[in-house]
């Protein structure tokens, strides 16, 4: 694959920005041919139970009001993109398992995010940031809500709430369609994390998948407040993706959402069973959605994950296997 002649356009409603972009991968410096996880440990708030094939943290309703309390507008501009918490790892099983085709139709927002001058893409109600603590240190990443049937799951990377191996993060919130500070459907704290075993417990990049269940805001479920993508697990590989995040490193700030778009492909160094789409988002884009097709109304079937210093302009996602599926069900039960 020759990640430095792959070009990035916008798939939705922004402006193109290709061309404008200095290429960077969204995880910076990293050693050529490295697999990235999450380092460090932390005793999680909770003891993590695993079951149905996930590893899984409740989190009590006092916690959850106090997150929603702790993240100002402040605290929020100054966490730091989740990506500095990446090491180099080569471990990753070869094969994935993979069951039947599903897909699982979204619903629509109700509401739609008003644009704002100078975005690059205009917000989308579903997909936003989520804030959380780990170690004692804020850290920011993207993420999207997905159809559910408790009509309150959000999507991102195993990385944005779980150390791998490692502890759950605390404080743990969703601000979708933010923008520029602002949080134009309120701030909705985690009740539940969930995200799979291979990542948890071994820090298995390729199993760098994660849901997150938050709870109400004033009697309104998430997606009767902002909608849903659908979803969808054990597809083809090699499809064509948009993805969307909120890059924070160089040349981004992190304000605003961006977007790729591109035909996916395996990792080059064979060391994960992740694809790489054409893409030159940052640190704090991960857990960002991954759609099939252009725009932002195919199914969600990847999150922004990590990337190689030696392949530029090429996010990689996870595929949403059996496995990841698993930790869906569990979350959205």
């Amino acid at each position: 694959m020759n990640a430095e002649s792959s070009n990035t356009r916008r798939p939705g409603e922004g402006r193109s920005t290709t061309g404008r972009r200095r290429a960077a991968s969204m995880l910076g410096a990293v050693a050529l041919g490295a697999a990235l996880l999450v380092g460090g440990t932390q005793a999680a708030a909770a003891d993590p139970s695993e079951r149905a094939g996930t590893v899984s943290k409740g989190i009590s309703k006092q916690e959850a009001s106090s997150a929603v309390s702790y993240w100002t507008s402040e605290r929020m501009k100054n966490a730091k993109s989740a990506d500095v918490l990446l090491k180099d790892n080569k471990k990753s099983k070869p094969r994935i398992e993979i069951g039947a085709p599903t897909k699982i139709k979204g619903e629509r927002p109700v509401q739609k995010a008003k644009p704002t001058k100078n975005a690059s893409e205009t917000p989308v109600s579903h997909i936003g940031k989520v804030f959380f603590t780990m170690n004692g240190s804020d850290y920011v990443c993207s993420a999207n809500a997905v159809v559910s049937a408790n009509e309150s799951t959000v999507s991102t990377a195993g990385h944005c709430l779980n150390e791998g191996p490692g502890g759950f993060a605390s404080r743990f919130v969703f601000v979708p369609a933010y923008e520029n500070g602002s949080a134009p459907y309120g701030t909705w704290a985690a009740t539940e994390l969930h995200t799979t075993p291979q990542w948890a417990n071994q820090g298995d990049i390729t199993y760098d998948g994660a849901f997150a269940v938050v709870a109400q805001v004033n009697g309104r479920t998430l997606t009767d407040t902002v909608g849903a993508s659908g979803v969808a697990f054990n597809q083809s590989r090699g499809l064509t993706y948009s993805a969307y995040g909120y890059p924070a490193a160089r040349p981004f700030n992190g304000e605003t959402l961006e977007s790729c778009y591109g035909k996916a492909t395996d990792d080059p160094y064979g060391q994960t069973q992740s694809q790489g789409i054409p893409c030159d988002m940052t640190g704090g884009s991960s857990g960002g959605p991954w759609f099939i097709g252009s725009g932002t109304n195919g199914y969600q079937n990847s999150v922004n994950s990590f990337g190689y210093s030696g392949v530029r302009n090429t996010m990689f996602g996870p595929y949403f296997g059996t496995d990841i599926q698993n930790a869906y069900q569990q979350a959205q039960s």
